[in-house]
């Protein structure tokens, strides 16, 4: 049975690490020699192979028809995965179109709601997006599945 892969996150951070080590050790690597070592440790020609594959199984992770649950612009939600396709030119990115359970209410305002059944959105590898509110949250974050697939 072959070991499961790393997500792109816990790669880079492996990459991070061994970095570290090496500058500790006193022999300095650049970020992209690092890179390249986690990739070839993976298996992988190079690090924009291991990247690309890295991107596509977490798009795999997130298919079609999955339960996801997170929130979005701060509300909490449960939702089924109607569209899940990596984003162009940006491994580890996936851009995600959601049907939510329960409409959420994306206005702060007591006068009056907006509240949405459908949302889309890019996350990264660590599961939120680039987007954010006013008070520094992400627009839409993906929390990690329970093993079994459920939210």
């Amino acid at each position: 049975m072959k070991p499961a892969l790393p997500s792109l996150a816990e790669a880079k951070a492996r990459a991070r690490d061994w970095r570290r080590q090496q500058a500790d050790a006193g022999t300095p690597v650049t970020h992209s020699a690092a890179l390249e070592h986690v990739a070839h440790a993976l298996g992988f020609r190079d690090w924009n192979a291991c990247a690309a594959m890295l991107g596509r199984q977490r798009a795999q992770r997130l298919a079609l028809g999955a339960r996801v649950a997170g929130r979005y612009l701060s509300q909490p939600f449960t939702a089924r995965i109607i569209r899940a396709t990596p984003a162009a030119g940006r491994p580890g990115w996936v851009r995600l179109e959601l049907d939510l359970d329960q409409p959420v209410d994306v206005v702060t305002s007591t006068r009056f709601s907006n509240l949405r059944r459908r949302i889309s959105g890019v996350i990264g590898p660590d599961g939120h997006s680039r987007e954010r509110t006013s008070d520094g949250q992400p627009h839409l974050v993906i929390d990690p599945l329970a093993p079994d697939g459920d939210s």
